[in-house]
């Protein structure tokens, strides 16, 4: 998986992949302490498997860092063992994605410094919106009541549906208690999954924003990638609250 190449340090930047196939999915974690919260970076796709961190932000600073996916199976899993928990670790020392990978697993190192930044850029984006909110609201009355809703508004990323061919994962944006989009981060790929998903993400997404919860039809042909759509879905609209 690593190659055996040397420990380098640098922050892996870029964007991740928005389709990845089955990865490995872990509990979800808590927020802590009162203010925290917690951010799921994008699922980057390596040669051997997903890799997709979760941070949980309290003050400011990371107080926990953990892999969600992490590429499993044969030696795969020796060295996910391995290198994951010490990512973790240099993560939370580090306050950044400038940390060392892990020798003789380069690519999940790779992988999680590349979905670590991407979890941070949405921290940063977060509080850069938050304090914009914060001034807007002190000027005057109009932009007080525009910047409440620009803070009402917040992105969800469900967890990880496993089907039978492969992973489904929804990302939800819920402003004024409404779903107003809905996007499949992860959906089956190769072969014929890619005709289904292709028909089926695009009319489950609308169905999603018209229902505005997860009771929506299956698209016919596409079962299984419609069942693990509405179990992601779920998951995203109970941690939005409803």
């Amino acid at each position: 998986m690593g190659g055996g190449g040397p420990r380098g340090r640098g922050a892996a930047r870029g964007r991740a992949p928005a389709a990845a196939a089955a990865g490995q999915e872990s509990p979800q974690g808590g927020t802590g302490a009162a203010g925290a919260t917690t951010v799921d970076g994008n699922a980057t796709q390596t040669q051997y498997g997903v890799v997709q961190v979760r941070l949980t932000v309290a003050n400011g600073k990371i107080t926990q860092a953990q892999a969600i996916q992490a590429p499993k199976g044969g030696t795969s899993d020796q060295k996910t063992a391995l290198s994951v928990p010490q990512l973790n670790k240099e993560t939370v020392a580090a306050q950044s994605a400038n940390i060392d990978s892990v020798s003789g697993a380069t690519y999940t190192s790779t992988g999680y410094k590349q979905s670590l930044q991407s979890a941070l850029d949405k921290v940063k984006q977060a509080a850069s919106s938050s304090s914009s909110s914060g001034s807007s609201s002190g000027s005057s009355s109009g932009s007080s009541s525009s910047g409440s809703a620009q803070a009402q508004a917040k992105t969800v990323t469900g967890q990880v549906a496993q089907t039978q061919y492969g992973a489904v994962q929804v990302r939800i944006t819920v402003a004024g208690g409404k779903i107003t989009k809905a996007e499949a981060v992860q959906a089956p790929k190769g072969g014929l999954s890619d005709q289904k998903t292709a028909l089926a993400v695009p009319q489950l997404n609308k169905e999603a924003v018209a229902a505005g919860n997860a009771n929506i039809d299956s698209v016919s042909g596409a079962t299984y990638t419609s069942t693990g759509y509405k179990q992601s879905l779920q998951s995203a609209l109970d941690q939005a609250g409803g």
